[in-house]
């Protein structure tokens, strides 16, 4: 099998051959995802030629890079380092439980009454 790195760094790539070797050099990437980062923010640089998204090679393996975490030996070690330790991992899944009540307890508003006109005399 035939390695797809490029071996100049400023070698442009399509988006499906950016993430074929961004998966080949260790960093999973489907080309899915490169497009919802493209259109969000937060992926690998990229110019368009044409209708085309080309990545440098060079930019998208810093990109990959960046995103790496530190090194370490343990769990408890990662949430030493990491702001909010396991407490910020564990309150995302309570984030909105409970904040919106059942369809049977939301509290709805009272029909508008028309305002009468008063006939002036």
């Amino acid at each position: 099998m035939a390695s797809t790195l490029p071996d100049d760094p400023e070698t442009l790539l399509t988006r499906e051959a950016v993430a074929e070797a961004l998966t080949d050099a260790g960093y999973p990437t489907s080309p899915k995802t490169l497009a919802t980062k493209a259109s969000r923010s937060g992926g690998p640089p990229f110019r368009k030629w044409s209708n085309r998204p080309l990545y440098a090679w060079g930019s998208a393996l810093a990109w990959a890079q960046s995103r790496l975490g530190p090194v370490v030996t343990s769990t408890a070690e990662l949430d030493a380092l990491t702001p909010g330790g396991s407490q910020a991992r564990s309150n995302t899944k309570a984030i909105g439980q409970g904040s919106v009540p059942p369809a049977n307890q939301l509290a709805t508003s009272p029909p508008r009454q028309r305002a009468r006109r008063e006939s002036q005399p």
